[in-house]
């Protein structure tokens, strides 16, 4: 069991109460994970929400230093529309009937008091990367789930990870009966590639890889 970090905690109540589906266990190692990398660079979210993870990892950067950066274009992923299983209504803007999840990001990370740790990149993932050049410390991919944009996420972020640094992937579920494929394949994708290996242990749905090949920017296979 993950332990809750030493310190003041008072943005775990927060985190807690955002809207979101990291569990609190897995919420707590990617805190720590931010807090290890952080001192040597910048962390990178794909996939906000409605920010809950974005708590974890901007309190590691308030604890530690540094800025963690969150990337999503606000407009909810395949499973977040409307006549699916993850569809919550709150989040439609009554003027377009289209997914906004941007203010109930901000109200998140404001309330926990994150906002000069946490800087949101509003816009698709694959535009955003396509124009990013800073070697990441951290990065954390749980944005679409569907194939084709985990794929992308993969193939546009995973290159930008600095040599030692860790790429973090959430809803890795080897059994298809517990979860979709697309981040599992994302996941033995970077352990084919050759850039990337298995770092520690799994903790729920969290895999965390380590880059031992190449240098920020290079292919990762």
């Amino acid at each position: 069991m993950t332990q809750e970090p030493d310190g003041p905690v008072d943005w775990l109540a927060h985190a807690r109460a955002a809207k979101g589906f990291m569990p609190e266990e897995e919420g707590l190692a990617l805190h720590a994970l931010a807090r290890e990398r952080l001192p040597h660079g910048p962390v990178l979210e794909v996939g906000t929400y409605c920010g809950k993870s974005a708590i974890y990892l901007g309190a590691a950067a308030r604890e530690v230093g540094g800025t963690v950066f969150t990337v999503d274009h606000h407009r909810g992923s395949e499973e977040n529309q409307a006549g699916w299983e993850h569809h919550d209504s709150s989040l439609v803007d009554a003027e377009s009937g289209r997914m906004d999840t941007l203010p109930a990001y901000r109200r998140t990370v404001e309330r926990a008091g994150l906002e000069d740790h946490v800087v949101a990149v509003v816009g698709p993932s694959l535009v955003v990367s396509a124009h990013w050049r800073t070697p990441l410390s951290l990065l954390f991919v749980d944005g679409g789930h569907g194939e084709q944009p985990a794929m992308d996420d993969y193939e546009g972020w995973a290159p930008w990870v600095m040599p030692g640094g860790l790429l973090a992937i959430h809803d890795v579920f080897p059994d298809p009966a517990d979860g979709g494929r697309p981040p599992y394949e994302l996941y033995l994708r970077a352990l084919a590639g050759g850039s990337y290996v298995e770092d520690r242990k799994a903790v729920g749905s969290l895999r965390v890889l380590r880059r031992t090949a190449g240098a920020a920017g290079d292919p990762v296979g």
